[in-house]
């Protein structure tokens, strides 16, 4: 796995070796089942073993690498339990907060979640899904500090890292990426018209496409996912 500019030329610190893995594993980079060497991965970073043993160890407590005595490491494969739940969780939280920043929403604000699209809309034209998952995030993000309650993004963050591994997953695939886009569009349309119901209609549907994702990826890659979505909306 090629390492970032960051991990090799500054020097390795002590988070490197996980934060640098962790990325990998979320954005896709690794995918599950891959299997990972210690070997590799000290000579890689420049590091003894210990800080890469350390490493797997934390991920794997995290649950995105698993540890198989006396066969490997393996990237561990996406628990659609957690993919489930941490829906359940935006969905419960960003519908009530789109409400509250179609309520609030001023000129100025307005302008920001512009210029969110515009970066999307560029990031679709280049086929950068990394760019646009980067302006997908701040918008979401924008749109809950409008609301008032810029805590609640943290408590997302908090719960969401398994439903990332989709997300990336999916924005692989240009007409995902477009859709996509197109929904953020109409959330912003709404929210920009001050339609509160409108704008909790798009967000729950935005946010229930996951689901969509998990079966377009599991119709080629079933080995990437483990146990069974819980949730009983759909």
């Amino acid at each position: 796995m090629p390492l970032p500019h960051s991990a090799t030329a500054r020097g390795p610190r002590q988070h490197d070796v996980y934060d640098t893995l962790r990325h990998a594993i979320l954005n896709g980079d690794l995918r599950p089942g891959e299997g990972l060497s210690e070997t590799k991965l000290a000579a890689q970073f420049g590091v003894s073993r210990t800080p890469v043993r350390d490493a797997v160890r934390r991920l794997s407590d995290d649950g995105f690498l698993r540890v198989v005595p006396q066969v490997g490491t393996f990237v561990a494969p996406i628990q659609l339990t957690a993919v489930a739940d941490s829906q359940f969780v935006r969905e419960t939280l960003e519908c009530r907060t789109i409400r509250l920043a179609a309520e609030r929403l001023d000129p100025v604000q307005a302008s920001a979640l512009d210029r969110h699209l515009a970066a999307q809309e560029r990031a679709v034209a280049a086929n950068d899904a990394a760019a646009f998952f980067a302006a997908d995030e701040a918008m979401h993000a924008d749109l809950i500090r409008i609301a008032g309650r810029p805590a609640v993004w943290n408590l997302i963050l908090d719960v969401k890292a398994q439903l990332d591994r989709v997300r990336c997953l999916s924005l692989e695939s240009a007409d995902w990426l477009a859709m996509i886009f197109d929904q953020h569009r109409v959330i912003i349309e709404r929210t920009r018209a001050r339609d509160a119901d409108g704008a909790e209609a798009a967000m729950r549907a935005h946010l229930r496409s996951v689901f969509d994702a998990i079966d377009r990826i599991a119709a080629t890659n079933q080995e990437y996912f483990e146990d069974t979505p819980a949730d009983p909306a759909r």
